[in-house]
């Protein structure tokens, strides 16, 4: 039996093998959660049946979190086979590809900054008020993903930087919030990995690089790394934490500079 043994948790935003929401999806399961899924459109939902299937789970539901409908519509058929629910985990973030590429006031747009709120800010507790009445009492817990992007420039991370700010801010309130009702809301903020999600992001190969070079551990964290990290936070492991941003970046943001021995 695992640490996560009987809880029931609500994975949104997996998208392929090799994403951070399938490395908490992953580590969930082999940690004894029993798993629910969701998918944006048509065009991903065979993916992430398929990836569910593998996580022992046949619990799959439509939802684009810019539609109050559909979010309402997954905990109404969430609800029919499951009367309560213990985590929700939030692993969606979207801007627009050319505002991530090139000078932030240049580039940045007013559709594109509500845009990017909408999905990776607000749809958080948009999630939680849908999944309160689930959730209510069960001493469980809703986590988010991060990254250092909402505390410091850094280059073609532009107006996700800001949405992941807001993102944090979220948290807090939120934990703030939910808090007398037993429920906990935390956040990770993960190095950079090699996502499909990352792609988007000009030059972010010598990203890698150069946050490897600079890390107290000399490497990027790995998705199975995360996984782990999320999954003592959805557990009664961490039942005194709430309103925090767990860092899990091999040390990255505790360093103001790299090794003066390694190479320029």
């Amino acid at each position: 039996m695992g640490f996560l043994s009987g809880k029931r948790i609500l994975v949104l935003g997996v998208a392929s093998k090799l994403s951070i929401a399938s490395g908490i999806a992953a580590a969930m399961h082999k940690n004894g959660a029993e798993l629910a899924f969701t998918y944006q459109n048509e065009k991903l939902k065979d993916r992430v049946i398929k990836f569910a299937e593998g996580w022992g789970s046949n619990k799959v539901y439509p939802c684009d979190v810019t539609s109050d409908l559909q979010i309402s519509d997954l905990f109404s058929q969430l609800g029919e086979t499951w009367p309560e629910l213990d985590g929700i985990v939030h692993c969606l973030a979207y801007a627009p590809a050319n505002e991530l590429n090139g000078n932030y006031v240049d580039v940045t747009t007013r559709e594109g900054f509500l845009k990017a709120h909408e999905i990776s800010s607000y749809s958080l507790v948009a999630l939680a008020q849908a999944g309160r009445e689930l959730m209510k009492n069960q001493n469980g817990s809703l986590l988010t993903l991060s990254y250092l992007g909402a505390l410091r420039s850094l280059p073609n991370y532009n107006v996700m930087g800001l949405a992941k700010a807001s993102l944090e801010a979220n948290v807090r309130y939120m934990a703030a919030s939910l808090g007398p009702e037993g429920t906990r809301v935390n956040g990770i903020s993960a190095g950079p990995i090699k996502t499909l999600a990352a792609a988007g992001i000009k030059s972010f190969r010598k990203m890698l690089v150069h946050n490897a070079n600079q890390t107290p551990l000399r490497r990027n964290v790995t998705i199975e790394e995360v996984g782990n990290a999320a999954s003592f936070l959805c557990s009664d492991l961490a039942s005194g934490i709430t309103g925090e941003i767990l860092y899990v970046d091999g040390g990255f943001n505790t360093t103001a500079m790299g090794s003066l021995n390694d190479p320029l």
